[in-house]
């Protein structure tokens, strides 16, 4: 069966955020009709045989780079494309993510009319001077009037993005940032930890002694008082860093947590059948070159080991409220786990929680360790 899941990476950026070491392409002016064209060819050398009756999907996922700055018709058009290979679901959900500068009127109704029905809104932090030290090209401004154009369009299941951990001496005021995300009325919302990526500016800036990363116990508590406040306006901690009003989990998401089969084109994109993965040049210039030339861009793949496949459904179920179903004599082991106050059991099922999601890293090794032997 072909994957029900689709992520697009669409690498083109106004400007490299200070944390970001993504497969990215810096560009002033974003050379829409080039990159589709480039889809265009990757569609037809990788899924040439398919047609659209006979693969369906049930996700399909913009992820960047800045998706949003192909503008309304450009992800109207890279749909089309994808729609001579795969028929979406009725109810598939359609992710789009989005710069608040380039979410206007125009732009977001034209993304309804395409098919996108969620989005994911970067909003990082609604303090200037934190935006500015992280590169962003958005202004807090922007956020307002770019929720209120998703809401005329009838994009009303949106996500907000913020940042938390930051260093002490930017003085960012953490609960703030969270009521003011609350403030938008979302129906998800995200919270990553920063951290420190090689070969990035922050990477640098702490090498020049300019960067002071925060201290664990402000990681801790921050991601603690997220989960308070969330949960208090009614939000289900579905996952490590993610937040969604009843009903509305990432389904996109849910499939890599999942351990489902997914696809994936686009420089830099990553896909997983099952059983291996396989991955794109992530220079968009190579990218171009090779489907030019008529050539797969795949850079490399991998095939997973039964080892490696029992690490990952360890992690990727520790780190969701489903948790992980326990085999017959881990339960002892793991007591003092739940003694410490860092999981439950429900049934058969260990389930972390936040305080446990701290030491998920640590957790999941133990057990992976354990299952090994």
């Amino acid at each position: 069966m072909p994957p029900r899941h689709l992520y697009v990476h669409v690498p083109f950026c106004a400007r490299r955020c200070s944390y970001c070491d993504f497969a990215i392409a810096v560009r002033r002016t974003v050379p829409v009709d080039e990159y589709l064209s480039g889809l265009r060819s990757e569609v037809e050398v990788r899924f040439g045989g398919a047609v659209s009756g006979a693969w369906r999907l049930d996700s399909l996922y913009f992820g960047g780079g800045t998706p949003s700055l192909l503008g309304g018709e450009g992800i109207a058009r890279a749909i089309t494309e994808l729609r001579t290979c795969a028929r979406l679901d009725r109810d598939a959900e359609v992710t789009l993510e989005a710069n608040p500068d380039d979410v206007t009127p125009d732009a977001a109704e034209m993304w309804a009319a395409a098919g996108v029905n969620r989005l994911s809104l970067g909003v990082q932090s609604f303090e200037p001077g934190v935006l500015a030290w992280m590169h962003r090209s958005h202004t807090v401004d922007r956020v307002g009037p770019a929720v209120a154009a998703l809401r005329a369009a009838g994009l009303t299941d949106f996500s907000v993005d913020l940042i938390f951990s930051l260093p002490t001496a930017l003085a960012r005021d953490w609960r703030r940032d969270l009521d003011l995300a609350l403030a938008l009325e979302p129906t998800h919302v995200s919270l990553y930890g920063l951290t420190i990526e090689q070969r990035t500016p922050l990477a640098r800036w702490r090498e020049r002694g300019e960067v002071i990363e925060a201290p664990e116990e402000r990681y801790a508590e921050e991601f603690l008082l997220a989960h308070e406040v969330m949960s208090a306006a009614g939000f289900e901690h579905y996952e490590v860093s993610n937040f969604g009003r009843p009903g509305h989990r990432a389904r996109h998401n849910q499939a890599y947590w999942h351990g489902a089969a997914y696809a994936g084109i686009g420089p830099g994109a990553h896909e997983f059948d099952g059983g291996a993965r396989r991955w794109n040049t992530g220079a968009y210039a190579e990218w171009l070159r090779r489907l030019r030339a008529g050539a797969d861009p795949v850079e490399g793949s991998e095939t997973l080991t039964s080892d490696n496949r029992e690490a990952e459904a360890v992690y990727l179920g520790l780190r969701t409220v489903a948790g992980l179903e326990l085999r017959d004599g881990e339960g002892a082991h793991v007591q003092p786990w739940i003694e410490a106050g860092w999981g439950t059991i429900d049934g058969d099922r260990l389930e972390l929680t936040p305080q446990g999601w701290l030491r998920l890293d640590s957790l999941a090794a133990r057990l992976t360790l354990l299952r090994s032997h």
